[in-house]
C-alpha cells in the first residue's frame, strides 16, 4: 500500500508507522488522517503485525498540530463534523485498536499531534520533545479527545492549566505528569522503543487485545470495566494461546504463541 504522507517499515512483527511531512512538521491533514486510518486498520488486521509504533519524520516534531488552512473558514456544523470524523477515523480507533500501539514522540507534540499520541496505547518521548495542547490560542478548544485523554493521563487539575493556558510542558514534566513513561535521546528514541515492542510483541495477542480492551473499558461511560475483565479472562481459557503459555510454563520452555 502506497501512502503520500506516511511511510511505513516492517520488521520482525514490529511496524513503524511514520508520518512524513517534514516541511509542515507533520501537521495533520485531511489526507494524513485518512491515510493513518488505512494504515492502522491494514497492520490491525494483518497477524505477522504484533506492535505497531508511530512516529514523525524528522528531528522537529511529532506532530505539531493540525493543519490550520484546511479549517479556518469552516462553519459550526462543519467544526463538530471535523472532530466527530476525526476522531471516529483516527483518534478513537487507535485508543481501541488491538494491536498495542506506541507512539514515539520526537519534537513536538501539539494540538492533534498530542492527541494521537494520547490515543497510542502508551508513550516514549525524546528528550527534546514538547508537548501541549494550543487551541485555545486560535479561539477553539480540543477537538480530537483532548480534554478527555488527558485528564485521564495527567490528572483533571493539570489538564485544566495546560489546556487553559496553552503552555507547553516539556519531556521530563510529562514523564513526571504520567504522560510519557519514558524519556530518552533523540538518537536513541526508535531503538528505544522497538525494544519495547519487541518484549511485547513475544507475548499472547490474544491476551494483548483482551487487557487493552478491560483497561479502555474503565474509561467509557455506562460501562463496567469490571466485568469486562471478568468476562475477557473468561474467553481466555478457551484459546489455543492459553493451552500454548500454560503448557510452556509446566514444561520450562518458552511459550510460541500462534494469536489463535
Amino acid at each position: 500500500m502506497n501512502f503520500e504522507n506516511l511511510l511505513i517499515e516492517k520488521d520482525n512483527g514490529i511496524t513503524v508507522i511514520t508520518i512524513n511531512r517534514p516541511t509542515k512538521l507533520n501537521a495533520l491533514n485531511k489526507v494524513t488522517i485518512d491515510e493513518l486510518h488505512q494504515a492502522f486498520d491494514a497492520e490491525n488486521k494483518d497477524h505477522s503485525t504484533k506492535v505497531i509504533i508511530i512516529t514523525g519524520s524528522g528531528e522537529k516534531a511529532f506532530v505539531a498540530g493540525a493543519d490550520i488552512s484546511e479549517f479556518a473558514n469552516f462553519s459550526v456544523e462543519d467544526g463538530r463534523k471535523l472532530a466527530a470524523k476525526g476522531q471516529e477515523l483516527l483518534f478513537d480507533f487507535v485508543e481501541n485498536l488491538s494491536t498495542p500501539v506506541i507512539a514515539a514522540v520526537n519534537g513536538f507534540a501539539l494540538g492533534g499531534g498530542l492527541e494521537l499520541a494520547m490515543s497510542a496505547h502508551f508513550r516514549v518521548a525524546s528528550d527534546n520533545a514538547k508537548m501541549g495542547l494550543p487551541e485555545v490560542t486560535l479561539g477553539v478548544i480540543p477537538g480530537y479527545g483532548g480534554t478527555q485523554r488527558l485528564p485521564q493521563l495527567v490528572g483533571k487539575g493539570r489538564a485544566m492549566e495546560m489546556i487553559m493556558s496553552a503552555a507547553m510542558i516539556d519531556a521530563e514534566t510529562a514523564k513526571n505528569h504520567g504522560l510519557v513513561n519514558h524519556v530518552v535521546s533523540q538518537a536513541e528514541l526508535l531503538e528505544f522503543t522497538k525494544g519495547i515492542a519487541s518484549k511485547i510483541s513475544k507475548n499472547s495477542p490474544i491476551a494483548i487485545s483482551n487487557a487493552i480492551e478491560a483497561v479502555n473499558a474503565n474509561f467509557k461511560d455506562g460501562i463496567n470495566g469490571y466485568e469486562v475483565e471478568i468476562k475477557n479472562f473468561g474467553k481466555s481459557f478457551g484459546t489455543e494461546d492459553f493451552k500454548e503459555g500454560t503448557t510452556a510454563f509446566l514444561e520450562k520452555r518458552k511459550a510460541e504463541f500462534k494469536g489463535e
